[in-house]
């Protein structure tokens, strides 16, 4: 009889667990215009991290929500408040772009929404810190920084001129590396900002000369444009760049153009971590191209989320306890190597300069230097950071 009841009370249905519904991701992306080339590949990073790990994260599976942002400010606010009040996500993985972020994140803030985000706008994590945004890319001018003493003590440039999109993501990039780079000796002559959609970079290329060098901004699709347009005017000074404008996702796209371009990245294919082998695999097989840093970069926010859960015991109801977690992540094996976050919630991690050559038939970026623990404060004082003006198109001014 015992026997009999053990096996009835086997078959009768468990309550469920509370937390046993999946863990829904909500991305925000962009597909159309000139960013579309990054958004697609975050969508790519993003799919390529959940099937590496079944679509379970600490014994939780994963639904992911993708929504598209037409990248504008109005079209993410709505997709934003879609995937929180519809969706019912339980956290947001995207935007791209600076001037879409800083549309949402009052409404996050007040939503209580983890945000995990590689967009690079500098006051998310500085002056106007949202306490539920986690970034684990960088900030604008991160990598800058790093670029910017890598020229002026390396290379000895002492005099460039910068161009880059005329828009935030633009704007931080060349402040952040006008300020070490004057602050090493080096001088900016002049600062120019084509609009993000333009089609012929001709006027500005004729204002370069009487330079060491060339420091480019471009982001999505715009750095193929820019550089074949650069050679193509027989333009022969070096180009120094920006993340996205030097990414390893573009070089199957370049030509000759890009040989000699040095640029730099939280994020690099040469490096040699279990996890970076893992992703370029994947991507390679799924995608028929190897990773950048807008992929490399969403790869890496899936990680952390993991890692997040797997303290909280895969709950994720407590917003609270939930962002404490995410923003405590420390991790060694990475895509982009070892690093942490600051009380800000940005990451502090390894920036790598590279130099784009070509091996065999492929053009590769090959790392020359890595800077170790960047933070996004650079070797400044953070307390004097902070009292001055957030990077913008005109500060730091241009000497005269």
């Amino acid at each position: 009889m015992a026997g009999t009841a053990l096996a009835a009370a086997a078959t009768l249905p468990r309550p469920a667990r509370a937390q046993a519904k999946p863990v829904r991701i909500g991305l925000l992306t962009v597909k159309t215009g000139p960013l579309a080339q990054g958004g697609i590949q975050m969508e790519q990073g993003t799919i390529r991290f959940l099937k590496d790990r079944n679509y379970t994260l600490a014994g939780r599976k994963v639904e992911l929500v993708v929504a598209d942002t037409g990248g504008n400010p109005a079209g993410t606010k709505t997709k934003t408040q879609e995937l929180t009040e519809r969706d019912n996500v339980d956290m947001i993985f995207g935007p791209l772009a600076a001037f879409e972020l800083l549309a949402i994140t009052d409404y996050t803030a007040q939503a209580k929404m983890p945000v995990l985000s590689l967009a690079a706008a500098e006051d998310m994590t500085q002056r106007r810190p949202n306490p539920y945004f986690i970034r684990a890319s960088a900030t604008s001018s991160q990598g800058m920084h790093a670029l910017a003493d890598y020229a002026a003590k390396e290379l000895k440039y002492k005099r460039v001129i910068t161009l880059a999109d005329d828009f935030a993501f633009g704007h931080e990039q060349m402040a952040g590396f006008q300020r070490v780079f004057e602050d090493a000796g080096g001088r900016v002559v002049k600062k120019l900002w084509p609009p993000l959609t333009t089609p012929d970079y001709t006027p500005y290329l004729a204002q370069i000369s009487g330079v060491d060098a060339v420091v480019q901004g471009f982001a999505g699709s715009n750095p193929l444009k820019f550089m074949k347009q650069y050679k193509d005017q027989g333009l022969k000074l070096p180009v120094v760049a920006g993340a996205p404008a030097g990414d390893d996702a573009l070089l199957k796209s370049f030509g000759d153009e890009a040989l000699g371009m040095i640029s730099s990245n939280f994020y690099t294919n040469d490096l040699d971590t279990p996890s970076n082998k893992r992703l370029i695999d994947g991507m390679v097989r799924d995608y028929g191209n190897i990773p950048g840093t807008y992929s490399a970069g969403l790869y890496i926010a899936g990680m952390v989320a993991e890692a997040a859960l797997e303290k909280t015991g895969g709950k994720t109801d407590d917003k609270e306890a939930f962002i404490k977690a995410l923003r405590a992540v420390k991790l060694t094996d990475t895509p982009r190597g070892p690093f942490h976050f600051d009380h800000f919630g940005n990451v502090v991690g390894s920036f790598y300069i590279r130099k784009c050559e070509r091996k065999g038939d492929k053009l590769v970026n090959t790392t020359v230097k890595a800077y170790p623990n960047v933070s996004q404060f650079w070797t400044y004082d953070e307390k004097w950071f902070l009292s001055q003006p957030v990077y913008s198109r005109d500060y730091p001014p241009l000497k005269s």
